[in-house]
């Protein structure tokens, strides 16, 4: 989605650049440039330091007093690739297709015997959890990675709204603009099939 941190009046936003099919190991961080300047560093080294001696250490003005050491210019090149190709498709264009992805997918799982949706907000990402009857996440996944489909299990760095929902572990599969609907179908079929075993 869209994110415009002037209108959210963001303090600071983050995000992984994985998210956005770049790289792992890399993201971004914006700031407020008055809340940057009253931020001290947290590394040290290179070219974050103006000027150092023994007495005392002057750092550069931000964002440069946050970069310690040397850049990892291979992942922000990568980032920045990342970032000119959904640019180019289209940011909205992948919303929209991945909302639609969304709702056929969870159309389809909705029809499977035992399979309960986790999370079913009109306006979510495109990610869709769920639990099966009989079987434990880790059984599900290993099952879907034996037919070719790769989800996630596990608590998802999420186990305050999983426990919300009375959960500790589900199964992830996640949608992108690459994937299709032959895909979901594949994702439903094997799923359904591994329902009848129970």
């Amino acid at each position: 989605m869209t994110t415009n941190v002037q209108a959210l009046d963001a303090d600071f936003l983050v995000f992984s650049g994985h998210k956005i099919f770049g790289p792992t190991g890399i993201g971004a961080v914006y700031g407020k440039k008055r809340l940057l300047q009253e931020t001290g560093p947290w590394q040290g080294g290179g070219n974050m330091i103006e000027d150092v001696t023994f007495e005392q250490t002057r750092y550069h003005k931000p964002p440069t007093r946050f970069e310690a050491g040397t850049g990892n210019i291979a992942d922000a090149v990568g980032l920045a690739s990342a970032l000119e190709y959904v640019e180019k498709i289209g940011i909205e264009a992948i919303h929209d297709y991945e909302h639609q992805l969304l709702q056929y997918a969870s159309t389809g799982l909705q029809n499977i015997p035992g399979l309960r949706l986790i999370g079913t907000a009109r306006e979510k990402a495109s990610v869709l959890s769920f639990l099966l009857k009989g079987f434990s996440p880790d059984e599900v996944g290993q099952y879907l990675n034996r037919q070719g489909i790769a989800v996630r299990t596990g608590h998802h760095c999420a186990q305050p709204i999983l426990r919300r929902f009375g959960v500790e572990q589900t199964i992830r599969p996640s949608l992108a603009f690459y994937n299709t609907h032959d895909e979901i179908d594949y994702l439903v079929h094997h799923l359904k099939r591994l329902s009848k075993q129970h």
